[in-house]
């Protein structure tokens, strides 16, 4: 018995259970392994991969007019997607900052009186706040872009909000967590000469977070460009949008274009976000 209870360990006993919950939610769900060796499902899987080697370069309808139109309309989904992801990190990153300084804990000690009634009303409030950013984040962008695109219709401001929501939560939360571990002396030096809180905030911490709060915010980019293509599947004129149009229709050489004009797009970003994190890095030790 004790032998089997080391053998299994706290990370095999993980496993184990982990594959135990997903053959009971196969049983569950009525997961039928046989639904995916039908004929024209593999036929139709062949075809898709095989058009992979050969992403088209105009469209697959031959229709004359619309010669030569193909490689403009995916740098025209490339730009909006761009548009899309930026405007959304853009508004994300207001409401991070904000979401950081009310969701801190320095911010709301800094705040609070001596007396206890005035302490526990501070933390309680900045629990409510956290609860708050857990909310949002925990609600997917595409959650809130049905939600925004039935009260605002298909609107870019829909699609935009959609997206900024869980990723302000998200920066707020990371933001708040570099307030409360960022050095002190120069936050409690102001504060002790009569700063407020927000100038405590923009001028004491805000300088020393830099680093990390740009590094951070640029991987939130990248996930935001493919949120922004994700979003073109309910109409945004990005990616998505261009995608599902031919999916629909089985134009698979034209779907790999799109798919590998998205791989380019975060291919690149990645490699100038790593760049900069990695000077930023380099500048900050130095």
């Amino acid at each position: 018995m004790n032998r089997a209870a080391h053998w299994l360990g706290p990370r095999r006993s993980a496993l184990l259970g982990i594959l135990l919950a997903g053959m009971i939610g196969a049983w569950l769900i009525q997961l039928d392994p046989a639904q995916l060796f039908g004929r024209a499902q593999w036929h139709q899987l062949g075809e898709f991969f095989k058009a992979a080697l050969r992403p088209a370069l105009a469209y697959e309808d031959p229709n004359p007019a619309s010669d030569g139109v193909f490689l403009s309309e995916i740098g025209f989904a490339i730009y909006k997607t761009l548009l899309y992801a930026a405007a959304a990190i853009g508004l994300s990153l207001i409401g991070g900052l904000v979401f950081g300084l009310i969701g801190s804990t320095r911010a709301w000690l800094a705040l609070a009186s001596p007396a206890k009634p005035f302490r526990v009303l501070s933390m309680s409030s900045m629990f409510l706040v956290r609860l708050v950013m857990t909310i949002l984040r925990s609600v997917h962008e595409i959650i809130w872009a049905i939600l925004f695109l039935q009260a605002l219709g298909n609107l870019p401001l829909a699609a935009v909000i959609a997206i900024a929501i869980p990723y302000s939560a998200t920066l707020g939360k990371v933001f708040s967590e570099l307030i409360d571990e960022a050095p002190r002396a120069t936050a409690e030096g102001l504060r002790a000469n009569g700063a407020s809180v927000l100038q405590v905030y923009v001028f004491g911490l805000l300088p020393t977070m830099l680093p990390d709060l740009f590094a951070y915010l640029l991987y939130r980019f990248e996930c935001g460009l493919r949120s922004a293509a994700v979003l073109g599947f309910f109409g945004a004129p990005t990616l998505g949008y261009y995608l599902s149009l031919s999916w629909g229709e089985r134009h698979f050489h034209e779907v790999w274009a799109y798919l590998y004009a998205l791989l380019a797009i975060i291919v690149v970003c990645d490699l100038w976000s790593g760049a900069v994190r990695q000077r930023l890095t380099t500048h900050h030790a130095a």
